[in-house]
């Protein structure tokens, strides 16, 4: 008979026996893979499979912490004005923020270029400003002044009293290559102080936002427009900050964004540092931009330009004329249908390259200039001129004519001396310049009311019209104290001994 209690322990071992010899069967041929326990984290990668990343963040960390302390926040106040926001600039508008309530106040974003307290900034973000203050990284508040700006280039001088600022470095455009890493800081959307990171997408582009931004049009002619593109993110509030390259240079000032709603789109505008600089010099030495031309109008090469002309490429700037007679250009012997092709042995690819290398240059200076002449290359030695044609300089000073100057270091405004002015005056009889206007705060401003004099000699030199008068206080140094000998209507000569601002 069988044993019932047997019989289950005989059935339970072969079952048990079964199942050990089915997982062992089923281990063996990898049936079992999916039951394991799943990896949730991956150990992490060796250094060296991640050393070139890793390089290159901490160079972007170190260009950060090198770079930011010399970029400021601006705000800038206008009084209230019938038109909200007509002022501004329309291509600017999108990205130069005015708030709803009045007065208006906007913002951007500078970068100190002197230790003594000189700011690099756009023209638009400080044009028409009644009041400009500057933040720096460490919360420290400036009142700042506008030493001038130039709207066919969008630059701007500001500056504010300090000493011993931090500075950013300059690099040189030239050697910038398309493909390049750069980083754009600024304050962009109220966010201060902010870093992004590209690569440089274009060079020498235009888009013809500064010229469509100029009311008056015998300057839009004259804007100057060859930007850095980058696809470095850049917003409202980024405009007046440095582009910089990988070794912690600026190489641009962001100006512009491409873009329908206003925020980037991955298309972001620089001034190229070189031509930045180049105006901001001239602004704080002498109040404007002294801007050196060939004198010529000149058109781009299209297909069929390159047949006539018989050019090797579709390249440079084709010569259609003088924008005076017996200009330099003319007499060194350029002709009309002579393509530029290169300036200085760099070559010319479009008419907004060749207006950049021209007017990085001061007037007076002598360029070799490569041209093609119906197919035959010819080299010429040419001076540049000072163009004649003079855009808004100074802060509420009004459109400038040609035969005024506005001398920031002395703070006055310079013009000749009229019959129509001598008659208003008071004076006898018309000729030499006279004081049309003056800063208060100016170091000739606390010596006198300046407006209405006539400025007779500087340190014993005569100055009779507006030329002589930039060439004589243009060879002085700033901080230097030089001799005014001024003489009023109804008024005996007196001598003004002034320092001039650094």
């Amino acid at each position: 008979m069988l044993d019932p209690i047997r019989a289950k322990a005989r059935i339970i071992g072969v079952t048990a026996a079964c199942f050990v010899g089915g997982v062992l069967l089923a281990s063996g041929m990898e049936w079992t893979a999916g039951s394991q326990a799943t990896t949730l984290f991956q150990q992490a990668p060796a250094a060296s499979e991640v050393q070139p990343i890793a390089e290159l963040s901490e160079s972007f960390i170190s260009i950060a912490e090198s770079v930011t302390p010399a970029v400021v926040s601006i705000r800038t106040e206008r009084a209230a004005r019938p038109a909200s926001q007509g002022d501004v600039p329309e291509p600017f508008r999108r990205f130069f923020q005015p708030p709803d309530q009045e007065p208006q106040q906007a913002g951007g974003t500078g970068f100190i270029i002197s230790e003594d307290g000189y700011i690099l900034t756009n023209n638009h973000v400080v044009a028409d400003a009644d009041a400009i203050d500057v933040v720096t990284m460490d919360r420290r508040e400036y009142d700042a002044e506008l030493v001038g700006r130039d709207p066919t280039t969008d630059v701007a001088v500001i500056r504010i009293q300090g000493g011993s600022l931090p500075t950013v470095r300059v690099g040189d455009p030239a050697d910038t290559r398309v493909g390049e890493w750069v980083l754009a800081v600024g304050n962009p959307l109220g966010l201060d102080f902010t870093v992004t990171a590209g690569i440089v997408s274009a060079k020498d582009r235009s888009i013809q936002i500064i010229s469509r931004s100029i009311e008056d049009e015998t300057l839009q002619a004259l804007a100057v427009e060859s930007f850095i593109q980058t696809d470095a993110a850049i917003n409202p509030g980024n405009s007046g900050g440095p582009l910089v390259n990988i070794r912690g240079e600026v190489i641009g000032m962001n100006t512009a964004i491409a873009s329908n709603t206003g925020l980037s789109a991955g298309y972001g505008f620089a001034v190229p540092i070189d031509l930045a600089r180049h105006v901001a010099e001239d602004l704080i030495r002498y109040g404007r931009w002294r801007r050196a031309v060939l004198g010529v109008s000149i058109n781009p090469v299209f297909v069929e330009d390159a047949e006539v002309f018989d050019l090797p490429s579709i390249g440079g700037a084709v010569v259609q004329g003088f924008s005076q007679q017996n200009t330099p250009a003319e007499g060194a012997g350029l002709r009309m249908g002579d393509v530029i092709v290169a300036v200085n042995g760099s070559p010319v690819s479009q008419v907004n390259a060749l207006q950049r290398m021209i007017a990085s240059h001061r007037p007076g200076d002598h360029v070799e200039l490569d041209l093609i002449r119906y197919g035959e290359p010819v080299t010429l030695d040419v001076e540049l001129i000072e163009s004649d044609q003079r855009p808004i300089t100074t802060a509420n000073s009004g459109p400038a004519e040609p035969s005024r100057t506005n001398d920031s270091r002395l703070g006055i405004l310079v013009a000749p001396l009229t019959r129509e002015r001598a008659n208003a005056l008071g004076y006898s009889a018309p000729g030499g310049i006279v004081i049309e206007d003056f800063d208060p705060t100016s170091p000739l401003g606390d010596r006198l009311n300046a407006r209405g004099w006539k400025i007779v000699s500087i340190d014993g030199e005569p100055v009779s019209d507006v030329s002589q008068y930039e060439r004589v206080i243009g060879s002085k140094q700033p901080g230097a104290v030089v001799s005014l000998l001024l003489e009023g209507p109804g008024e005996p000569q007196r001598i003004v001994n002034v320092r001039l601002r650094e």
